[in-house]
């Protein structure tokens, strides 16, 4: 009797724990993937290509704005892709994180002098999305190398800049095609 009352309990205890990791990982749903996994709505995605980044290491990676139509609904992402040697690692940032990531490339250009003049061993700056995507610089013996961590998991999801105006360029090439996409 006390090992069906052992095995009743512990069933009861994997069943509540599996469902409390099923919320937990409901509640991760990106911006993206919340509006574009609407059921009952036809959902419309249409790109638009943009300039890529040129990489650290001579690489590039692909840009474009994602418009997304769901029902009478529309959102739009800037899309940054980047080709690994197993898979793809792509950041969507929805327009108003958009803003939100430039005001904070103006705010860690003004603290990585200050940060260099620490002279630290290590040191990483960074700003992060609700959705997990990352820009920031770390400083590693005096040099400062900036980078964009693409998706919050996985690996071979970050991309190291060579130039940071190459980035803020970007953006702003983002920024201006949305802007013009709206008007239309």
């Amino acid at each position: 009797m006390k090992n069906y009352i052992t095995i009743m309990l512990l069933l009861a205890t994997t069943t509540i724990f599996a469902q409390e990791t099923k919320k937990e990982l409901e509640k991760e749903k990106t911006k993206i993937d919340a509006f574009a996994s609407k059921t009952g709505s036809i959902i419309k995605l249409t790109d638009y290509k943009l300039s890529g980044i040129k990489t650290l290491y001579g690489g590039l990676s692909e840009a474009r704005i994602r418009k997304i139509n769901s029902g009478s609904l529309i959102s739009y992402f800037f899309q940054i892709e980047k080709q690994g040697k197993y898979n793809t690692s792509t950041a969507s940032i929805e327009y108003s994180d958009l803003l939100e990531v430039m005001k904070a490339i103006n705010s860690l250009k003004t603290e990585v002098e200050k940060d260099l003049a620490t002279n630290p061993e290590y040191l990483e700056n960074k700003f992060t999305t609700v959705d997990g995507f990352k820009i920031g610089y770390m400083i590693n013996k005096g040099k400062t190398t900036w980078f964009l961590q693409l998706e919050k998991y996985g690996s071979d999801n970050t991309i190291f800049i060579e130039n940071l105006e190459m980035v803020e360029k970007a953006f702003e090439e983002a920024k201006n095609k949305i802007d013009k996409l709206k008007v239309k």
